[in-house]
């Protein structure tokens, strides 16, 4: 495309014309890099409340007599609306920008969590901690790591969508040994406050560092070529219906959605709820426990970035089925390992386990993309929000079968063959016709 020689005595549009590269002075890193760094700060932040759920099992049964399915169910709540939120955020990332959605759902976190320090009642735990955080933390989900990854890379996705991937399990490794720590020491109050602080610290670096596109400053994606900035899109959640019942047409979204609603089920539904408390029923210490927990998130930045990585070069359904098989097979041999202390045979889980805890984001989010284009981010959403979902029962019915049968066995084998099944269903997922081209410039 040629571009014509500007009037005199007007000033030449300093961005490329749509179609052609971003100029970019020699030796400097790409503006889309320091994006990906404030989003990996920014999850790492939010990545806190996360990481307390866990550990409030025993102090809230202690204190309030709580039953653990009633605190089960709390979780169970943030959990689903954790999900439930996702595809609507993205939707509303495209209306409204991506740093005012982030900033008001930090916001709702700190002040959710917060809250809880006066709760009395059960009901309150379920609105502050499962409906207020749900909520907020549904708004800077994994889509938020898919939305900034669509916009700002058009080469390397895999590689970058491992490393946001990975934030999550960072702040995980960050805040675990802190928050056991003070709960364990100080009560969990001190907890709370320290999470709701975590969140709103972020805020700042988000308003002032994040910026929605790259024609914001005049840029392409990296690996990309220019195009302007489009139009807010009006109907978030019109659109993020609309994204849904079209997708729901398509055989891939529902085999895409059982495997991430058992990825959810056998992470975050079992072993980042229940793990901890697991682990205190044979008399491992907490904080012994949550350390565990924490080095599962060393090995899970390893695995994640690794996925990213895997994922530009090889077949995403493959990889998806390698994940779940291993998986599966490191929880049915869980039982056995659990004891009073730390030995090798539980170190070795916790590497093996840790090194696939979310591997199975960088590929799952390729196929979306791969499937669906354009409205991928909405339709990662929707299938986040299957994971959770899994989560979600997850993390109640294994409260529930604590009380019902005075120990964990029966879940951890049930996730174990629930994993065999999703390695199953991600090898049956056609391909597309379309090449990724983030792939094919890999």
């Amino acid at each position: 495309m040629t571009q014509t020689a500007p009037l005199p005595g007007t000033t030449p549009d300093p961005r490329p014309a749509p179609g052609a590269p971003a100029p970019r002075p020699a030796g400097r890193v790409h503006r889309a890099w320091s994006v990906a760094v404030v989003t990996f700060v920014t999850i790492i932040g939010a990545a806190a409340f996360a990481s307390l759920p866990g550990l409030l099992f025993d102090p809230l049964h202690k204190e309030f007599a709580w039953s653990r399915g009633t605190i089960g169910f709390a979780v169970s709540v943030n959990l689903a609306l954790y999900g439930l939120t996702a595809p609507f955020a993205a939707a509303l990332m495209d209306r409204y920008g991506i740093r005012r959605v982030v900033v008001v759902a930090l916001t709702v976190i700190s002040g959710g969590t917060a809250a809880t320090v006066w709760m009395t009642a059960s009901w309150q735990l379920v609105l502050f901690w499962g409906v207020l955080v749900g909520l907020g933390s549904g708004s800077m989900a994994l889509a938020f790591a898919a939305t900034v990854t669509n916009r700002w890379f058009t080469a390397r996705r895999g590689l970058v969508t491992g490393l946001l991937t990975a934030a999550g399990a960072s702040g995980q490794l960050i805040f675990l040994p802190l928050l056991s720590w003070l709960v364990e020491h100080h009560g969990w109050r001190p907890a709370s406050v320290t999470v709701s602080l975590a969140a709103l610290a972020v805020v700042p670096f988000v308003w002032l560092l994040l910026r929605d596109h790259p024609a914001d400053v005049g840029l392409a994606p990296y690996g990309g070529e220019y195009a302007p900035k489009p139009a807010p899109v009006p109907g978030a959640a019109r659109r993020a219906l609309t994204v849904l019942f079209k997708a729901a047409r398509t055989g891939p979204f529902w085999l895409l959605a059982g495997t991430f609603a058992i990825c959810g089920a056998s992470t975050n539904g079992l072993v980042k709820t229940h793990f901890v408390p697991a682990a205190h029923d044979h008399g491992m210490p907490m904080t012994a426990a949550a350390g565990l927990l924490a080095v599962i998130g060393v090995f899970d930045v390893i695995g994640t970035v690794a996925s990213g990585w895997f994922t530009d070069r090889f077949e995403p359904r493959r990889l998806l089925a390698v994940y779940y098989a291993l998986r599966g097979i490191s929880l049915l041999f869980l039982p056995v390992l659990m004891a009073p202390s730390v030995h090798p045979p539980m170190v070795f889980f916790i590497v093996f386990y840790g090194l696939d805890w979310v591997a199975t984001v960088p590929p799952t989010i390729a196929l979306c993309r791969e499937q669906y284009g354009e409205d991928s981010a909405i339709v990662f959403g929707w299938v986040l929000a299957s994971h959770q979902v899994g989560a979600a029962l997850v993390a109640f019915l294994g409260g529930l079968a604590r009380d019902v049968f005075g120990s964990y066995d029966l879940v951890w084998y049930a996730s174990g063959a629930l994993c065999a099944v999703a390695a199953l269903m991600a090898m049956v997922i056609r391909r597309h016709r379309a090449t990724d081209p983030a792939r094919a410039l890999a």
